[in-house]
């Protein structure tokens, strides 16, 4: 194919935002409000992504606590975020400090989180959380966040370019100048001059096969690495027990009301398997029971409830597909013989009774109605399951103001990499909306003059309709790889093997790649995308097996962890070479009220911009 001719917009923006999830229709509207009108939006499908499309059976939103019962503090929650692990401490407290006004943006837009007869936002703990800091709208909440700013956006005409698949940063010297990008109806090649792009594109998705990502969303980290900006932390991933014929989390009430695990092998044989391992039955639904709570794999409770992610991956490993059944209650099950905790939980919630479904439906009656209108009767049919990626806590390298190391271009939400270790539950929605407003805030107190035109070149490449390269196999083949050696059981020796290969294929789609049609040209630049990223991933691995092991969320060869440089980060520069580095320190926060009044105000001025400081 000879190279096609690229068509420009026509129209110089002085903000691009790439992505339609929460965190970037949240850094639209900020901009928008700030004076920043001269902006728009390029998305695959507006309709596609985490944000719109996941959740869990309460997916949970975490901020500061502001109920009368909470007893907390911005730094309070800043040292709860930071004492994670692999955090920057700037970071940390910008999110504590900025979580009310985030949150309260929300309810103003309609977002309904719950409250008390007094107008109170209750919460209850989650994961890592030593508060009530957390709240929910249910299953649905980061799709209930996402419509509310759409609509927001929509109604100030914010244009927003659907069908438009990004597929390159274009920089110079370090400095952004705009994006090109594909059709995906048409195979246009189209650019972009720009001033700042906001990448709000989510976390990696599309690296693993066991994964519990939409398929819609396949993630865009790659732009980022081949723009040249620093990642961190690539080899930090939060993984759990999820459904796949559904891909959704089986966190919480899933968990809470017990249900059967049970495995199938290939000639329909059905077994219970954690009694083969738990000589007190009681033990084993007490574990299941705490997977509710502690949901991710955290190698800290090998001994505990992640015996239950081992053993449920062991049962795939041996060729079984594994079940969580709702129909029939386990063996053993007998609630006086439960522990405490497990026992008051399932009392106080009047559950004590019935099978697993019957129970859930008493508890949470949305999670059941969730898998019914998906397609999946938890009455009448048993649930497939796998330990699945779930959240990336790395990704781009930013900074206070969620800027890469590259002048003009921001991560925001899951693509940027301020999660750490140990995050608590939650704390990734709150992430998507004070970084994408800290971005906002940053650009609007920078100059706007006219971006500089870019005419970027697009590499050829041939197209026949004889021998093509099979873009669907080459991921398949990938993403299963990950999820073997490079996921949450990590074989160091098996991703060196991956490793090379992965480059290698990288370089032979560079030069050779066959594509049997031209619409298959967007599949081509996710393949290219997801390589990259997944050669970065292996690179921040075998670094960090090397290094220290594992800080909690994978167990490296089998051996146990230490976390003697839990806090030291590891950056990525360039394609694949890793090293680490200090963590920025928790900032002391605070300061004398007319010191901060008047160095603000010497901001303003400075800024000629008071729209910014409303």
């Amino acid at each position: 194919m000879k190279n096609r001719k690229i068509v420009e917009s026509g129209k110089f923006y002085d903000t691009l935002i790439i992505g339609t999830g929460c965190a970037g229709f949240n850094a639209a509207d900020w901009l928008y409000d700030l004076g920043r009108c001269d902006i728009a939006m390029l998305t695959e499908g507006i309709n596609m992504g985490t944000s719109r499309n996941t959740g869990s059976d309460k997916q949970t939103y975490y901020k500061l606590s502001v109920a009368s019962d909470g007893g907390d503090s911005v730094a309070e929650m800043a040292n709860t975020l930071f004492s994670g692990g692999c955090v920057h401490g700037d970071t940390a407290l910008i999110e504590a400090a900025c979580s009310v006004k985030a949150f309260m943006k929300l309810v103003l837009l309609g977002v309904p989180f719950p409250t008390n007869e007094y107008g109170e936002y209750v919460g209850y703990k989650t994961d890592h959380d030593p508060r009530q800091r957390a709240t929910s709208c249910g299953p649905l909440t980061s799709k209930l966040m996402t419509e509310a700013l759409e609509r927001s956006v929509k109604s100030k005409g914010i244009p927003i370019y659907d069908k438009t698949q990004v597929i390159r940063i274009l920089t110079d010297k370090e400095t952004v100048t705009g994006v090109l990008t594909i059709d995906t109806e048409t195979g246009e090649y189209r650019s972009f001059a720009c001033n700042n792009v906001i990448l709000a594109t989510g976390g990696p998705a599309g690296v693993y096969s066991d994964s519990v990502y939409p398929e819609s969303q396949t993630g865009s980290s790659g732009l980022a690495i081949n723009a040249g900006a620093d990642m961190i932390n690539l080899c930090e991933w939060q993984y759990g027990l999820a459904s796949t014929k559904f891909r959704w989390n089986v966190s919480g009430t899933y968990q809470q009301v017990l249900p059967k695990y049970i495995s199938i092998d290939s000639n329909g044989r059905e077994h219970e398997f954690l009694p083969d391992v738990f000589q007190d039955p009681a033990g084993a639904l007490d574990m299941v029971f705490l997977k509710g709570y502690q949901w991710p794999f955290d190698v800290r409770k090998i001994e505990g409830s992640s015996q239950i992610d081992i053993l449920v991956y062991k049962e795939t490993q041996c060729g079984r597909k594994v079940y969580m059944d709702f129909r029939d209650n386990p063996s053993g099950l007998d609630y006086q013989n439960l522990s405490e905790e497990t026992r008051e939980y399932l009392e106080n919630s009047k559950a004590a009774f019935g099978t697993p479904v019957e129970r859930l439906e008493k508890m949470n009656p949305m999670a059941v109605k969730l898998y019914k209108d998906n397609g999946i009767d938890l009455h009448t049919e048993p649930l497939e399951i796998a330990v699945c990626a779930q959240h990336c806590n790395g990704g781009v390298a930013v900074d206070a103001n969620w800027e890469s190391t590259i002048k003009g271009l921001y991560a925001v939400g899951e693509a940027a990499g301020t999660f750490g270790v140990y995050r608590p539950g939650g704390s990734a929605l709150n992430s998507t909306q004070v970084g994408s407003m800290r971005a906002a805030e940053h650009i609007s107190k920078k100059p706007s003059g006219p971006a500089s035109k870019v005419s970027p070149e697009v590499e050829d490449i041939h197209i026949t309709k004889e021998n093509g390269e099979n873009i669907t196999e080459i991921l398949e083949n990938s993403r299963r790889a990950m999820s073997r050696s490079a996921a949450f059981i990590r074989d160091t020796d098996k991703m060196k093997k991956l490793f090379d290969e992965i480059n290698l294929l990288k370089e032979k789609l560079k030069r050779q790649v066959n594509l049997s049609s031209a619409d298959e040209l967007p599949a081509y630049y996710s393949c290219f995308d997801t390589l990259t990223t997944q050669s970065s991933m292996i690179s921040s691995m075998l670094y960090a097996a090397d290094i220290f092991g594992s800080r909690g969320s994978c167990l490296v060869d089998g051996k146990k962890p230490h976390d003697t440089v839990a806090r030291d980060i590891v950056v990525i520069t360039g394609d694949t070479v890793s090293h680490m580095e200090k963590i920025r320190p928790l900032p002391e926060g605070g300061g004398w009220f007319e010191t901060v009044w008047n160095e603000f105000n010497k901001k303003r001025m400075q800024a000629g911009n008071a729209a910014a400081f409303k």
